[in-house]
């Protein structure tokens, strides 16, 4: 008895649509890569064509397993077509992004690995891409796109859907929220960009995403802090858990205050948690343990200028022959932009 086949989880058979029960083929067992690419095959050379044995030495069970097997020599117009979609190798240059696309943080190190990958192995998985008036656009993929760029490739493979503007924010973000490519911040402004497109609420948003309703509010309140909160948290320097503490306070000045203390001297969210539960941000401040070498006002008003200035964590000490000049950085991209305010004369020598 021959084993059922499995079908594809959240690969590509959740982005091409299945073909009406009409046009199916009679094994039930293909799936959705299978009709792109054809049947798998094994290690060995490519098999001959299957002669048809006699009508009355073919049982049932045979008949009902039989495939047809696609050889190389055979065009693409065999191919089983799926209603909405079809692969294809498409320019390069003939793509351009998604500009409803939620991510706006691309890390700089991982993409240079995604290029190495790509140079070595080529392109695995398609990107997914919809047609319009020049060319094709992005609905999913752009790490992808951008990695074959940089590799110096002039094709890649992709999968052209039908997908109408509505749905390209919600394909988009839905990639990004799988795979947990999207920092809070992203993910709270797609989420208001989607409310405000479908006229939905928290409650029906939440449905159709896949996410709970908390979860999407929660991730709301996020926009209502400072802008210069958010692009801590943005960076990194920030985690989400501060910045939903921060919330407890009303007032914008106190939040950007309290922000900057939890930057000075590395406030943990539940240090964050009862400064605010205490209802206000001067609240009497943690006595740091003794550090040795010197330390005066001077050198901590000059951390704190020096924080502000780069928005990250900065220490100065001094010691009985020496100082030293401590900045924290969050990821490869935040120390470029710290190295642009420091050396704007600089390229940055970690950039991708």
């Amino acid at each position: 008895m021959s084993e059922k086949r499995r079908g594809l989880g959240r690969g590509l058979g959740a982005l091409i649509p299945t073909a009406p029960e009409g046009d199916q083929r009679p094994t039930g067992g293909d799936r959705p890569a299978d009709l792109f690419f054809g049947e798998p095959r094994g290690n060995g050379a490519p098999a001959a064509p299957t002669e048809v044995a006699e009508a009355d030495a073919t049982t049932p069970a045979q008949a009902a397993t039989a495939t047809t097997v696609t050889t190389p020599s055979q065009s693409d117009s065999d191919l089983l077509p799926v209603p909405g979609a079809r692969f294809a190798e498409l320019p390069v240059a003939e793509i351009r992004p998604n500009p409803r696309q939620p991510r706006t943080v691309f890390d700089e190190e991982a993409l240079a690995e995604l290029v190495g990958s790509i140079q070595e192995i080529g392109v695995l998985q398609p990107v997914v891409v919809r047609q319009v008036a020049d060319g094709y656009e992005l609905i999913m993929g752009e790490r992808r796109w951008r990695a074959t760029q940089e590799a110096g490739l002039d094709t890649i493979p992709a999968i052209i859907r039908d997908t109408e503007d509505g749905d390209l924010l919600r394909d988009a973000l839905l990639e990004n929220l799988h795979r947990s490519q999207l920092n809070v911040l992203e993910e709270a402004a797609a989420y208001q960009q989607l409310l405000d497109d479908f006229g939905c609420t928290h409650e029906q948003l939440a449905t159709r995403i896949h996410r709970s309703r908390p979860q999407i509010s929660n991730t709301l309140r996020l926009l209502k802090l400072p802008p210069l909160v958010q692009r801590r948290v943005a960076a990194g320097v920030l985690s989400a858990g501060h910045a939903r503490a921060l919330l407890g306070l009303n007032d914008g000045a106190a939040i950007e205050r309290l922000a900057q203390r939890i930057v000075a001297e590395g406030l943990s969210v539940r240090a964050v948690e009862e400064i605010v539960a205490l209802g206000a941000d001067d609240a009497p401040r943690r006595r740091p343990a003794p550090r040795a070498g010197i330390r005066n006002e001077a050198l901590d008003d000059l951390a704190s200028r020096l924080s502000d200035k780069f928005e990250t964590r900065v220490k100065v000490s001094l010691g009985k022959s020496r100082g030293r000049l401590t900045v924290e950085f969050a990821s490869v991209q935040d120390l470029n932009r710290i190295l642009g305010s420091l050396a704007p004369e600089d390229p940055g020598l970690l950039k991708g």
